[in-house]
């Protein structure tokens, strides 16, 4: 299959994502767990080892998730003077939440991002096409 063929029967980036569903064809589960990518797509059998999306879904979440926590807290203070230790308490719990929450749907994405624009699944060890 050539890639013009690939994006033409890609499944739609918001679909993977909060399905976690094969890129290819939207029926085969994207993971193992909960973050573990499958090793192939049960239903089309796209190969899915060669996925490494690094740092890069922490990165595009973290960046804005401490600009939003930071403007919270600082809004929570000024209008309620909560004591610090809720403040010790409440952000963490978000941050954890948003982070769990939010994960696995970018990560998914940054992986039918790789398989609509990158080769992966024909890449041998050596890094050679």
């Amino acid at each position: 299959m050539n890639v013009d063929e690939s994006s033409d029967q890609a499944a739609s980036l918001l679909r993977v994502a909060f399905t976690a569903r094969c890129p290819r064809c939207g029926e085969g589960n994207l993971f193992d767990g909960y973050l573990t990518v499958a090793k192939a797509c049960s239903a089309c059998g796209l190969g899915l080892a060669g996925n490494d999306t690094g740092d890069g879904p922490a990165f595009f979440i973290m960046l804005p998730l401490c600009i939003i926590i930071a403007v919270l807290a600082l809004l929570t203070d000024i209008n309620f003077r909560p004591p610090m230790w809720v403040h010790m308490t409440l952000w963490p719990l978000v941050i954890i939440a948003a982070v769990m929450l939010t994960l696995r749907p970018v990560k998914a994405v940054m992986i039918a991002l790789q398989y609509r624009h990158r080769d992966v699944e024909h890449i041998d060890k050596s890094g050679q096409q």
